[in-house]
């Protein structure tokens, strides 16, 4: 891992720890398999560019008030993409595809990570852009649902990260300053705004992309969720 600076090695370990979760305790691309048997050839870039333009969607519909639930905006992602791709999405392939994002697969290291912060008695939740169905669906069946709590979805607040009012949850569920909770995300832009926000931060660098150009770096940055350990 890399500390991206030397005083951030000498903070104080976190009281608390918020994780993202699609992409960061998901995976959000696990789609890819079930795409690519439905549309051979085209599965990975289906599953790319279906995230991309669900998370184009939750920035538009927030800066312009227009809420609409993230798992109606997954839906609407997957059909416009589809259709910029010129694949045959019928409804039935596109329930199949919607249902693969009910059981997205888990990063391999999650449940031990989970696990070594409970002996430690570090309070462990998520913080998502997920409706709560949808995140009490998927971490269950990812066997991950009884070592999270609390389980915060911005859909209380009708706007998705990176609003401040989404990343306020955090303080207001644990009961603790933002700089005294670390989030960790997959997602650089996720990281950063959590940074802004006022949070300790963990950017899971998974894919060894460049740093955001935005004036702000996260506290650290890491290749893997073993490396929420690094701050205990």
């Amino acid at each position: 891992m890399d500390a991206q600076t030397s005083s951030a090695n000498r903070l104080a370990p976190p009281r608390a720890v918020l994780f993202d979760v699609y992409g960061t305790l998901l995976d959000v691309y696990s789609v890819a398999l079930r795409a690519e048997q439905m549309f051979p050839g085209a599965g990975e870039r289906l599953a790319r560019a279906w995230r991309d333009k669900q998370i184009d969607y939750s920035r538009l519909v927030s800066m312009s008030g227009q809420y609409r639930p993230f798992w109606q905006l997954t839906r609407d992602a997957l059909q416009v993409t589809a259709a910029a791709l010129r694949l045959p999405l019928d409804a039935a392939g596109e329930d199949s595809l919607m249902n693969e994002y009910r059981h997205l697969s888990a990063f391999p290291e999650n449940r031990a990570v989970l696990l070594a912060l409970a002996d430690r008695g570090i309070p462990t939740g998520v913080l998502s852009n997920g409706d709560p169905d949808m995140l009490d669906v998927t971490l269950r069946s990812a066997g991950m649902a009884e070592l999270i709590d609390p389980i915060l979805s911005v859909h209380a607040t009708r706007r998705y990260k990176t609003d401040p009012a989404a990343y306020a949850l955090g303080p207001d569920a644990l009961g603790l300053p933002a700089s005294e909770i670390l989030f960790v995300s997959s997602n650089c832009w996720d990281a950063v705004g959590a940074t802004w926000y006022g949070y300790t931060t963990l950017w899971v660098n998974r894919a060894d992309a460049p740093m955001e150009r935005l004036g702000i770096q996260p506290t650290r940055v890491g290749h893997s969720l073993r490396d929420v350990l690094e701050f205990f």
